[in-house]
């Protein structure tokens, strides 16, 4: 591993590549029209999630058929990129999937917006309202739910919205086993002439935050609304560790409605701590003389906070943004992060280790020779102070916009986002004009650890945890007993990845037996604050 250059420039760092980061395989994924990533998620079986919309009908390697527009499209892939399964899902008009959340039964949440199943004047479904939509819409654009169970087969979907446009872009499990949903909304509170209307709190400007909490089966519980006068775009959302809720996004309001602080330039980060009932604790507006964009919030594992976007302060286009803030969201450290052209910062997370990984993409000029025309992804990887420990380009010859950058679990890291690029640098193959594209690198300053036959993630758990079968079978049978070998109950089982849920027996140590047509092996799991 060399280091070419780099250094510290006023606030922030400037530098070139290490290239310890050799890329392991890269896959497309997509139909032979246009395919859109909007989020990845790792999954207990050493797998991922790919969470976005479709055009496409049937081709490429997409297998099942688009129903209007824009279709909300899932693909679940193995630890080496092959599928799972995938599934599409979407009515008559545009559905565009934003969000994917594991659920602690080994199941998905699919969070987004629809346009689809529009009503009448007379309160009926237009005739083109079919295909999956199975509830009409409240306006322009509604948030669109969808639970599925851990082989993607849907449980229950449901539609949230006002009269005018809502635009989803989160959503969390929470403690309780609901869901945090976390979006914008313009619309209006309802009234007694449309009962469709779900909009209850206020309004304040062209577009407000939008937080809806609903229960394990999607009903509505509460929801709260935070804005000013002019345009306030929820982006990012994380429970926290006192069960309250943290929101991030973009404003470019003034003081006015609940915003109690001014812009500092043409818009800034907007970032609101609220309690579990999603009423307010404290507000903090980031910014500079630019505009400045956030795009994702983030708590650390010592419950201090992390808010991370984009700036463009700098006379060279955009640079990432990364603030740390305590729990009162005052702000510990900042640094920004220049690749010599506009960097847009689209992903962040906290490893185990406590440092940080980075990613987005750079649309423009070239990064110490490595970029490869159009846009690239880009991963930033620092230390737990924002001090960059190494940075990797991947890209091809077109548009190539990183959503989602991980860690995985084998100690490498994964790369997923949309490109329009024929086969040309790092991208082997296409599907159409855009398509889904992942590109997984191995570490090679990192050892590869030894996998167990049989794990429980998680383990300790509170209720749910997914037993992962490291080996392919066919057919088998899982135990659970407790620790004296008592069998509490058995039940055959086809697939690696089993959830299973311990929510209505004591906190203690139980044992999962399973024997399938290749070996049998065992494994602990503890519930709650039990010790082996």
């Amino acid at each position: 591993m060399t280091q070419k250059w780099l250094w510290l420039l006023g606030l922030g760092w400037s530098f070139g590549s290490l290239n310890a980061q050799d890329i392991q395989w890269e896959r497309s994924y997509g139909g032979v029209h246009a395919d859109y990533l909007m989020d990845a998620l790792p999954t207990p079986d050493y797998g991922f999630i790919l969470a976005g919309s479709s055009l496409s009908e049937k081709s490429g390697n997409k297998s099942e058929k688009n129903n209007g527009d824009l279709d909300f499209w899932v693909w679940k892939m193995k630890e080496n990129g092959d599928l799972d399964w995938q599934k599409n899902f979407g009515g008559s008009g545009q559905d565009f999937l934003q969000s994917v959340a594991l659920t602690k039964d080994g199941g998905f949440v699919l969070a987004g917006t629809s346009a689809s199943f529009i009503v009448n004047p007379n309160k009926k479904p237009l005739p083109s309202a079919d295909f999956d939509k199975k509830e009409p819409a409240r306006g322009n654009d509604d948030f669109w739910i969808i639970k599925l169970n851990a082989a993607g087969q849907e449980e229950w979907q449901k539609t949230i919205g006002g009269t005018g446009q809502e635009k989803l872009l989160s959503i969390k499990p929470t403690p309780d086993g609901g869901y945090i949903i976390g979006g914008s909304s313009a619309s209006e509170p309802k009234d007694d002439t449309n009962t469709l209307n779900d909009k209850t709190s206020e309004a304040f400007g062209n577009m407000d935050y939008w937080l809806v909490k609903i229960d394990r089966n999607g009903q509505l519980m509460w929801q709260k609304t935070f804005g000013g006068q002019f345009f306030d775009e929820l982006r990012s959302l994380v429970v926290t560790a006192d069960g309250g809720f943290l929101l991030g996004g973009y404003s470019n309001s003034p003081t006015s409605g609940n915003k109690l602080e001014d812009n500092n330039g043409i818009g800034d980060f907007w970032i609101i701590k609220t309690d579990a009932n999603g009423n307010m604790i404290w507000q903090k507006t980031l910014g500079n003389k630019g505009d400045d964009q956030l795009y994702v919030v983030h708590q650390c594992q010592d419950g201090n906070f992390l808010a991370g976007g984009s700036t463009t302060l700098a006379e060279n286009g955009a640079d990432f943004w990364v603030i740390k803030l305590d729990t009162s969201g005052q702000m510990i450290w900042q640094q920004t992060y220049n690749t010599d052209t506009t960097d847009i910062l689209t992903s962040m997370v906290e490893n185990k280790d406590q440092s940080l990984l980075l990613g987005g993409y750079s649309p423009t000029t070239p990064i110490n020779n490595q970029k490869t025309d159009g846009g690239d992804y880009i991963m930033i990887k620092t230390n737990a102070m924002g001090e960059p420990l190494w940075q990797r380009t991947v890209g091809s010859k077109g548009d190539d916009l990183l959503k989602k950058a991980i860690e995985t679990r084998d100690g490498g890291y994964l790369m997923a986002g949309t490109s329009n690029a024929k086969p040309s640098g790092d991208k082997s193959q296409t599907m159409g004009s855009n398509d889904f594209w992942v590109v997984k690198l191995k570490d090679n300053n990192k050892t590869q650890t030894q996998r167990n036959s049989l794990e429980a993630y998680p383990n300790p758990t509170t209720a749910f945890t997914n037993i992962i079968v490291g080996y392919d079978f066919e057919q088998g049978i899982a135990t659970l007993s407790d620790l004296s070998g008592k069998i509490i109950k058995q039940f055959d089982i086809k697939t690696r990845t089993i959830p299973i849920d311990l929510s209505s027996y004591p906190d203690g140590i139980y044992i999962i037996n399973i024997k399938t047509n290749v070996q049998n092996d065992g494994v602990k799991i503890i519930k709650g604050n039990s010790k082996i």
